[in-house]
């Protein structure tokens, strides 16, 4: 039986109040909104004319195009992005909460009986901002979009997409999650692999996925089908916000609701403290169970 209990994060606005970009619009002098609004804008116009796009990713093709020679971001490169990653201001608590569930591997108790805790990060921002970010040390994995650096122009810039993932491809990261895929150093396995339910790395009941809203409904549809626990977030204040989460709860697409503050005693982190105390109790007592069955081989019955 799998032992590793994993709690699932998205990233934007779930652990963060805006987007992780923030940062290089200010170093580049740029105004997010316009930015975003330009790439939707031409997102609009594509889909107009009958091409397919896929909307979480074509942001990405703006990264390159603006950090070539001339361009808004002249030289942006992934050097760049680690390092503008550790600008990223988190929401209260979130840091030290991805801290405290690391510190449950200490529990003697946990440690007994073979549970381990992790955290994980699948998102469609950009991988190296988040490996830049305070929050990383904390984190097994990020999912997340990767950029090539080319030079081009005598300039080093970011030039190709190596990933990418939109909000239902995430789910391809939960079952990687779920078989260890990316993760076992030196396993030969990928997501199609075959293998037993019992036998994979972390069991889908023993997930946590915590992310902001209606864009993670196929995230929160597959744990939610499989025995996982799902909170949907939402800023303090937001109503806008909170409309759209409360009526996810409303139509059972997740389990429960929080304003996004992560701090000692608020709801969501004593809501998800309290997930992983129960999936780890569920483990032991499985195992319990088998420690207390009785020894030796079946015996004919006597009359």
């Amino acid at each position: 039986m799998a032992d590793v209990i994993a709690t699932i994060w998205d990233f934007d606005k779930t652990l963060i109040p805006g987007y992780m970009q923030d940062p290089i619009f200010a170093k580049y002098n740029q105004k997010g909104k316009d930015f975003w609004d330009e790439n939707n804008a031409e997102i609009a116009d594509l889909q107009r004319s009958g091409i397919e796009v896929n909307v979480d990713s074509y942001y990405l093709n703006k990264f390159i195009e603006y950090s070539r020679k001339g361009g808004k971001f002249e030289g942006l490169k992934n050097s760049d992005l680690e390092e503008l990653g550790k600008q990223i201001e988190f929401f209260d608590g979130a840091v030290e909460l991805f801290i405290k569930i690391a510190k449950l591997n200490e529990n003697s108790e946990y440690r007994e009986f073979g549970i381990t805790f992790e955290n994980y990060v699948v998102s469609t921002g950009l991988k190296r901002m988040i490996m830049g970010s305070k929050i990383y040390p904390h984190v097994k994995h990020v999912w997340g979009a990767e950029l090539v650096d080319v030079e081009e122009d005598g300039i080093v810039h970011l030039g190709k997409i190596a990933y990418s993932l939109d909000n239902t491809t995430k789910t391809r990261a939960i079952f990687e999650i779920n078989k260890g895929v990316g993760i076992v150093e030196g396993a030969s396995i990928d997501v199609n692999s075959k293998i037993p339910e019992e036998e994979r790395r972390v069991r889908f009941c023993n997930m946590v996925y915590v992310a902001d809203g209606p864009s993670d409904v196929p995230a929160f549809s597959v744990l939610n089908q499989k025995g996982g626990a799902t909170l949907a977030v939402y800023p303090k204040g937001n109503m806008e916000a909170f409309i759209q989460v409360d009526k996810l709860r409303k139509e059972d697409r997740v389990q429960m609701i929080a304003e996004a503050d992560y701090s000692p005693n608020s709801t969501a982190e004593m809501w998800l403290m309290c997930q992983l105390e129960d999936q780890a109790r569920a483990i032991i007592d499985n195992k319990k169970k088998v420690y207390l069955r009785p020894a030796g081989t079946p015996r004919h019955l006597t009359a």
